[in-house]
């Protein structure tokens, strides 16, 4: 018995030990990938930090320690700050973007599907079994190369409204929409090889709202060393997004979780809401992992809208799960979710330069 404790306890100091760092790195704020991707299993820390506090509590592995009461304190905090990140993206925090108040049919409403197909699945009819379910008035679809355009073709005539950027490096972007789309362009904001989309959409009321469409790159070894040009285009687009005084929708891949700093720093400075708050974590990545997911697929929104659906959709042969969601312009009640804003201060202003000028120093150098 006094080597199964031993054993337990040596586990339960692996966990803690292990927890304790991945939560302690991102407060550096550095951009290496190898710090900035304990951005994104936030959850799967707490659940390591409590099996370790657990295996650590065990009555016969406490005399093993002496300095056993500190590390479970210490432990509880890593434990308490991870949750209080995660903590609005349960059904019990409050809701940031109100349920809507309208009809399903009121003409005042737009729906979007983000999808990522993953460039290498070739399994397009699952993706399109879903599309026709759902019937978005917007199709977004990254990772998407010459092939996926050819499978995707077909909802043309129901989706005319197109803007097209296939790329065989994992980052095309097509975009089909049955409501009219004005201004519409493809732009790449830091890299030659990774598209965005910007335009407005007409809605069937008449009302036009901006849409942006991003897939930056993520922090990994084998995409970008660092989140310096994710981050930095992120923050480009919300530098963009200050001017707009109409509504505006922001969909896409971000490759970023809506905890991170860089996340919430985007969202101050575009003044948007985020749908998930109040609602779920909805994790999107990775679909055939059941313990290794968070949400990287996401849809920000101005106060003008209201939500009339969100939901993760099922598994179309990707690592990623489509999403969908429905939204209603409500601008008659703007003032309730504009007092859920967290407005960009001189900090927060300061920041954004500073991550988009190392982003064009990076460049440069590289």
């Amino acid at each position: 018995m006094p080597t199964l404790y031993f054993i337990l306890h040596g586990l339960g100091l692996l966990l803690g030990a292990a927890g304790l760092l991945a939560t302690l790195l991102p407060l550096l704020r550095q951009t290496a990938w190898w710090i900035r991707v304990f951005d994104f299993p936030r959850l799967q820390i707490v659940a390591g930090l409590l099996l370790g506090l657990l295996l650590l509590g065990l009555p016969g592995s406490r005399p093993a320690l002496a300095h056993a009461p500190l590390l479970l304190v210490v432990l509880s905090v890593a434990v308490v700050y991870q949750a209080t990140r995660i903590w609005p993206y349960t059904p019990w925090h409050r809701k940031q973007v109100q349920d809507s108040q309208r009809r399903p049919t009121d003409p005042n409403h737009v729906s979007l599907l983000v999808t990522n197909v993953l460039m290498y699945n070739r399994d397009a009819s699952r993706c399109l079994g879903v599309i026709r379910e759902q019937q978005p008035d917007i199709v977004l679809a990254v990772e998407t190369d010459e092939w996926w355009l050819s499978q995707l073709a077909g909802l043309t005539p129901e989706y005319p409204h197109t803007c097209h950027a296939p790329l065989p490096n994992t980052y095309g972007m097509l975009v089909f929409s049955r409501l009219p789309l004005l201004d519409k362009e493809i732009q790449f904001i830091l890299d030659p090889g990774i598209p965005s989309f910007h335009g407005r959409v007409r809605l069937p009321s008449g009302v036009e709202a901006n849409l942006h469409f991003v897939h930056p790159k993520p922090p990994a070894p084998q995409e970008s060393k660092t989140s310096t040009r994710r981050d930095a285009e992120l923050l480009l687009v919300g530098r963009a997004i200050q001017h707009h005084d109409g509504p505006t929708i922001v969909a896409g891949d971000l490759n970023d979780v809506a905890w991170s700093h860089t996340s919430e720093l985007f969202r101050r400075l575009a003044r948007l809401l985020d749908p998930r708050v109040g609602r779920g974590l909805l994790p999107t990545f990775h679909a055939d992992y059941k313990l290794l997911r968070w949400p990287l697929d996401h849809v920000f929104h101005s106060a003008h809208f209201r939500l009339q659906d969100l939901k993760r959709l099922p598994h179309i042969g990707s690592d990623h799960y489509p999403i969908y969601i429905r939204l209603s312009y409500e601008p008659q009640g703007w003032e309730i979710q504009e007092a859920e804003l967290e407005e960009a201060d001189a900090a927060d202003r300061l920041e954004a330069r500073e991550k988009i000028q190392e982003a064009a120093t990076e460049e440069t150098e590289a």
